[in-house]
């Protein structure tokens, strides 16, 4: 992490005032019929470091966009209440105005990238405000933001990921109180998205800014913010302290928001320890198989860890003394046997030393991809993971047929990609592209599905396109165009327009940016469902959670090349690996390994009942899992 420049004086503030005040704000975008805002109220002091958390659609970012001025001034539609900023009414200031006093980085992040170089999208809001350092703002934005050596690239010679720290630079460019992140971490690698983190933190703490998150991620909640706020329609539920909040256990499932899984975790195993002294062996099956389906409720009182290191202490504690459950003393079963490797099924993706390279605009050769070379076989489900720019998004693209390798060769289903059309090719392989709003070329959800069915001559379109909008909750958008929605739910239309072929390969990159919990479950689940009809799926991402618990087979890719390919366990084991490829565990394998269980679990039930086996006597404890006694 680059150095922090010096804190520049700043002029005093009342602390006594609010900092920001929302009071009764109804907000209903044109062509809809429900307000997206509907009595909203919120009150933030000054240096507060807030998250703002709810389900796709709930109203998150037509919030944050009253802060800057953007609602009423700049999106048309229904409004009604009083927004107060730093003391100045925001329907009384101009979007100009307040935009000195809010910085915003934007869900759709690359349309506020407006110049050619990374310099020049760094000094163009100072320069535009006339400010005479707009250089020396700009170069310690970029340093903030780990970027400094990119400051001549040029902005489509960026990943999404660099895009995306880019765009956090331009804001800051303007050294506003307010900074506000529209998911801050949807398309950044791990170690990346600490990165942006450790950059507000210090902004927060050095500077003394004001710093509005809108998160899916519970986990980096934990580990920075001080409050949350929940909206649920349009309105703000609640607003608690960080740890109070994440302990809400039903509210956050019963609006498809996933809490830390340290969490999860302490609170299945309350699940389990309920149930077998409630019941027997059934109950506690049948309490694990609702477990796994994602049912969790709060037991009692008890508060729940919310980080890895609240976790670790409270399981080892747990663990260090000797529990004895019905006077039981049953001898630790033998570990399950590993499972019979599966019978091999034809390759359906080749890659012979393929190699991709782009020419830039000084004429030089920039290689994306060196010498890469795959088989995938039908059936197996590849995650693609590697740090921002390692060319994962480059090798979907290969594989599609948008983009020719430079040298060697890529087939799919026997067809060379160089000699097949891309029309020909995509009636085999469906790509789901990262920025969804690069699908939608209708006015309405249900034309974007219906479009490639109904121009190929689909069978059965109708019924499939409304298994579509069941499936990923579209129902109620069917008439809405896609590309007024919110991100999530732009996401899950980008989803259904893939799944709506069921390809032989199916191509995603960075499926669960932006998706609550209810969506993101309903992906794995649809995935699972196009298993007899999809051969082959890929997917390229940085939700180590799904890898986890997803994927039959991790691709790690770094600098353009294969750097480890196995299973889960056996690529989050390397720990060389995962620092150099901008991996990073999850809470539940980091947890799994600071209690010495290996394999590691890949979710919080099987944890909690790996851990609940121990406490029972039916498996036997890790010495190194309680290194108090040591």
């Amino acid at each position: 992490m680059p150095n922090m420049p010096a804190p520049l004086p700043q002029e005093p503030d009342n602390q006594d005032q609010l900092l920001i005040q929302i009071s009764d704000v109804f907000f209903t975008y044109p062509g809809s019929e429900h307000p997206v805002l509907n009595g909203a109220s919120l009150a933030l002091e000054p240096g507060s470091f807030t998250a703002i958390i709810g389900g796709n659609g709930s109203g998150k970012s037509t919030l944050c966009k009253l802060f800057n001025g953007l609602i009423p001034h700049y999106y048309s539609g229904d409004f009604e209440g009083e927004v107060r900023i730093a003391g100045l009414s925001a329907q009384d200031s101009t979007v100009a105005e307040l935009s000195r006093k809010v910085g915003y980085v934007y869900q759709d992040f690359e349309n506020q990238l407006v110049r050619p170089t990374v310099l020049d999208e760094a000094c163009f809001a100072p320069l535009n405000y006339g400010l005479p350092d707009y250089r020396a703002r700009a170069t310690r934005a970029l340093e903030l933001c780990g970027l400094t050596p990119l400051a001549t690239r040029f902005i489509w010679e960026l990943s999404g990921g660099q895009k995306h720290l880019l765009a956090l630079a331009g804001a800051l460019s303007l050294e506003p109180d307010i900074l506000i992140v529209d998911e801050p971490v949807s398309q950044l690698d791990p170690q990346h998205a600490r990165q942006v983190y450790e950059v507000l933190r210090r902004l927060h703490r050095i500077y003394g800014k004001t710093i509005i998150v809108i998160e899916h991620h519970a986990e980096f909640i934990a580990d920075y913010c001080h409050d949350v706020c929940l909206i649920e329609q349009g309105r703000v539920v609640w607003q608690l302290p960080v740890h109070e909040a994440l302990n809400r256990l039903e509210d956050l499932h019963r609006l498809g928001i996933q809490p830390p899984e340290v969490t999860q975790t302490a609170a299945a195993l309350a699940v389990l320890q309920h149930a077998a002294l409630h019941g027997g062996e059934q109950n506690q099956q049948d309490t694990v198989d609702s477990l796994q389906g994602g049912q969790l409720n709060q037991q009692d009182a008890t508060t729940y860890p919310i980080t890895t290191e609240e976790a670790q202490l409270y399981f080892e504690h747990m663990l260090s003394a000797p529990i004895e459950l019905f006077g039981q003393h049953k001898q630790p079963e033998p570990p399950p046997q590993a499972a019979l490797p599966a019978a091999e099924s034809r390759t359906v993706i080749s890659l012979k030393q393929a190699a991709l390279t782009y020419r830039t605009i000084h004429k030089t050769d920039h290689p994306v991809l060196r010498g890469v070379s795959l088989d995938i076989a039908e059936g197996e489900r590849i995650a693609l993971v590697g740090n921002n720019g390692a060319g994962k998004s480059s090798l979907l693209r290969l594989i599609a047929g948008i983009a020719k390798p430079t040298t060697g060769t890529v087939s799919i289903l026997g067809q060379d990609t160089r000699s097949v059309s891309l029309e020909q090719l995509s009636r085999d392989v469906a790509f789901v592209f990262q920025n969804p709003e690069d699908m939608f070329i209708e006015d309405s959800v249900y034309k974007e599905i219906a479009h490639c069915l109904n121009k190929r001559g689909y069978q059965g379109a109708e019924s499939t396109i409304e298994r579509m909008l069941r499936a990923f909750r579209l129902d109620e958008l069917r008439e809405r165009d896609a590309r007024l929605l919110s991100g999530g739910q732009q996401r899950r239309v980008s989803l259904a327009i893939g799944a709506a072929t069921t390809p032989a390969v199916m191509l995603l990159d960075e499926p669960t940016a932006n998706l609550d919990l209810a969506t993101r479950e309903e992906l794995i689940s649809t995935l699972q469902e196009l298993e007899q009809h999809v051969r082959t799926v890929l997917i390229a991402t940085h939700d180590m959670q799904l890898v986890s618990r997803w994927a039959t087979r991790v691709i790690v890719l770094h600098e353009g090349c294969v750097a480890a390919d196995g299973t889960a366990s056996e690529v989050f084991a390397d720990t060389a690996l995962i620092q150099r490829a901008g991996l990073a565990l999850t809470q539940t394998m980091e947890l799994s390994a600071s209690l010495n269980l290996w394999p590691h679990c890949s979710d919080p039930a099987e944890l909690a009942a790996r851990i609940h086996r121990i406490l029972l006597a039916k498996e036997s404890l890790p010495h190194g899992a309680r290194p108090q006694l040591v």
